[in-house]
């Protein structure tokens, strides 16, 4: 038997914002069955909410978009600030693409539903903790339009981008998960994000939601639908 001598890498951190005790409860009790994620802080108003993340930098910010009555989006920029390398994910028990639309324009890096399974936030927590959205490809289309809405699109810039490189351009603008770009294109996992890396620094965008952005402008890829 072989052993690998590679560290463990560390838990994800997670600060929980739920004005509900029970949920909360309930939320870290399914998460820290995995042992790769850690429920660091809790917090149930806006107050709370703003000084732990503050306190604990969690890598993770799972937030409730309702809390008793309060529109928690009004919190993210402030949250953002408190905490600057935290990614946030909404949870609600709301649907529809307008609400992940104005989520996604305020940086939102996810949204999953509270009826949704305890894998899937598990899943949607990973990838978003490895710089991925986790949004339905259908919001993903209606925010970019607002987004876009007013600017002409000018023609691909493509600054010495690869045909291999234009394609994972046109599927991160289609809202594909890097998995889904893997299987896709038939390549591992890691060669797609070694290909970001190198897309990220040729068109000097920052992050996937940049590069959707660049992809519209520059007619590389199509709005989801």
């Amino acid at each position: 038997m072989t052993t690998s001598n590679q560290p463990a890498l560390p838990a994800t951190r997670i600060l929980v914002v739920d004005d509900h005790a029970i949920f909360r409860e309930g939320v870290r009790m399914l998460l820290e069955r995995d042992a790769q994620v850690s429920v660091i802080a809790e917090a149930a108003d806006a107050q709370e909410a703003l000084a732990s993340a503050e306190r604990e930098q969690p890598d993770i910010i799972l937030l409730d978009v309702d809390l008793a009555g309060f529109d928690a989006l009004e919190l993210v920029e402030l949250l953002q600030a408190a905490a600057t390398e935290a990614r946030i994910i909404l949870l609600t028990g709301l649907q529809g693409a307008e609400l992940q639309a104005r989520a996604l324009r305020l940086g939102v890096r996810g949204f999953v539903q509270k009826e949704q399974s305890a894998e899937l936030l598990l899943k949607a927590i990973r990838k978003v903790r490895a710089g991925e959205l986790w949004f339905d490809r259908s919001a993903l289309g209606t925010a970019m339009t607002r987004l876009l809405r007013g600017e002409s699109e000018e023609g691909a810039a493509a600054p010495g981008l690869t045909r291999r490189e234009l394609e994972i351009v046109r599927l991160i603008g289609e809202g594909l998960t890097n998995d889904e770009i893997a299987e896709r294109l038939d390549i591992s996992e890691k060669t797609v994000r070694n290909y970001l890396t190198v897309v990220f620094e040729k068109t000097g965008v920052r992050d996937r939601l940049h590069l959707a952005i660049y992809a519209y402008r520059h007619g590389l890829a199509k709005l989801p639908r």
